[in-house]
């Protein structure tokens, strides 16, 4: 059938071609005309027998129908345009040919920005499905294209913008916001941004809100909940949510009998109602884009259990490699107490000893931060800890700007203590060049001790300080191994204390450690004035 029609398509579009480029008809193509429309009918012919025979309707796809429909209307345009162009010629006397040519890149600049149109072309498709077809979707396609949503681009890490526009996708939405569990599992928080405004809500783990979906497997129609509560049994919606004005509905994303999130979508483009399809749609790609979010997070860990194991492996090649420099100091100082004396035998130690040194310089290169975690029962006075730290990076012609607003001591082991802090004041040292200030204040925050770590330097994003800054393995350095903000991060929290960043591109960064406190005896007000 196809070919049949196709024979006879391109023989006229030929024949008419060359009458309009040429002014007349070719005279031997014309002749032969009837015989060339003639030599389709055996192949309709035997089109129409195998229908026939097979007892199959002729199946036309929603993307056919819907590109058919918009080559018809797109030349209906034309030809409406090309009418009213003729006239505009014929009637606008000496101007007619200029107003023909504007009216003609006038109409053409519509036609482009109708076709490049999404609200446009979402009405189009939903002519279609309505009109023209039982269901409004073609599940296969919809759901391929979902899958190819999904799987673009794995490498990059960044999965929640392709889920979140895989799903408005199907709906013709606009923008979203994809909420995820945290890792400690007390909250849900928007894990990612597609269009949408970036918000710091949060919402707790069993929260009415989240068990109410968790529960029912329902889709929240934000509009629905907002007119008719009783639907929800008088459920309050969230204030985050009833402050977002282009809300349009709630996805769930459960996982077998684990809620890991949800997935917040805009109005779609076109008015479009939340019935019994569009609901089993959502739901359906809800679940297949948590098991999806699911199984990103476990290879994630599974990465991260990797390195970990990788970075223990080194772990012990730098044991091997201090055990033999071990021994082969102790060799030297065993010699040492019978030849002392000896001229060469001196020699040969110092070059041991430089020999050690440098291979020692290079272990602590390659491996950082190896202490086990303190126990957390000696008080850590915070005060003596930031002089220290002021005579450190002084003797190596930085200034570092400290101010004691009072005296505390924290709980903690002192040289782990200082060196996470040391950590943290080197980071703002890196980051901030000679001529910038980097500032350490001490004092006391509700029970806490507070550590406030600023500088003016380079700051960063807040997408690096939520996904990567505390994570292991992730550092902007260089020669950094993204190690040391990892384990500093641990030991504080293993101490009962918590430590968090505040920064903006440009504009500096300030880093706050909270440590419990040793209370050994009460402290005054006001410990001493800032100290430069």
């Amino acid at each position: 059938m196809c070919i049949g029609l196709g024979c006879v398509f391109v023989f006229d579009l030929y024949l008419h071609s060359h009458g309009v480029l040429f002014g007349q008809s070719e005279p031997h193509t014309l002749v032969v005309r009837a015989a060339v429309h003639s030599l389709t009918v055996p192949a309709m012919a035997i089109a129409l027998r195998r229908q026939a025979l097979g007892q199959r309707t002729l199946q036309l796809s929603h993307s056919m129908a819907f590109h058919t429909l918009t080559l018809l209307l797109v030349g209906c345009y034309l030809l409406i345009i090309s009418a009213v162009g003729y006239y505009v010629r014929e009637l606008g006397g000496d101007w007619g040919h200029a107003l023909q040519v504007g009216f003609g890149v006038a109409a053409l600049a519509a036609l482009a920005m109708l076709l490049s149109s999404g609200a446009v072309r979402a009405h189009l498709r939903v002519f279609v499905g309505k009109h023209f077809f039982r269901y409004h979707y073609d599940y296969r396609t919809e759901w391929l294209r979902f899958t190819a949503a999904l799987s673009a681009d794995p490498g990059s890490g960044d999965f929640g913008p392709q889920v979140v526009r895989g799903l408005g996708d199907m709906v013709e939405s606009p923008a979203g916001t994809l909420w995820i569990a945290a890792a400690d599992g007390s909250h849900f928080f928007p894990a990612a941004h597609w269009n949408s405004a970036r918000t710091t809500a949060r919402e707790a783990i069993n929260s009415a809100f989240v068990n109410f979906m968790r529960e029912r497997d329902w889709l929240v129609d934000v509009q629905e909940m907002r007119e008719s509560p009783e639907r929800y049994d008088g459920l309050a919606m969230p204030v985050w949510l009833a402050s977002d004005a282009t809300a349009w509905v709630v996805v769930p994303l459960p996982v077998a009998h684990e809620f890991i999130g949800f997935v917040v979508l805009a109005r779609p483009r076109m008015p479009l109602t939340l019935n019994w399809e569009v609901r089993d749609l959502l739901k359906t790609a809800g679940r297949q884009a948590g098991i999806f979010i699911a199984r990103m997070r476990a290879a994630e860990a599974l990465l991260e259990a990797r390195k970990f194991e990788a970075f223990n492996r080194m772990s012990a090649f730098v044991v091997h490699d201090l055990k033999n420099i071990v021994t082969q100091l102790s060799l030297m100082m065993k010699n040492a107490k019978r030849l002392q004396h000896n001229p060469e035998f001196q020699q040969d130690m110092l070059a041991t000893v430089e020999n050690a040194l440098e291979k020692m310089r290079q272990l602590m290169a390659q491996l950082r931060e190896g202490e086990a975690p303190a126990d957390g029962r000696h008080g850590v006075d915070l005060a003596a800890l930031a002089q220290r730290l002021q005579r450190s990076v002084s003797s190596r012609g930085r200034t570092l700007d400290i101010e004691l607003i009072q005296c505390v001591k924290a709980r903690g082991h002192e040289l782990r203590l200082e060196r996470v802090v040391g950590h943290v004041v080197q980071n703002a040292l890196d980051a901030t060049p000679a001529d910038k200030r980097v500032w350490l204040r001490v004092e006391r925050c509700v029970g806490q001790a507070k550590i406030t770590v600023g500088d003016d330097g380079c700051g960063m994003s807040a997408d690096f300080i939520t996904n990567r800054l505390f994570k292991p393995f992730s550092t902007t350095k260089s020669g950094g191994m993204g190690i040391g903000a990892y384990e500093s991060a641990q030991y504080l929290r293993e101490l009962g204390g918590n430590i968090s960043a505040q920064s903006e591109p440009g504009r500096g960064t300030v880093i706050t450690m909270l440590i419990p406190l040793i209370e050994t005896e009460r402290p005054p007000d006001a410990f001493m004035a800032s100290v430069a």
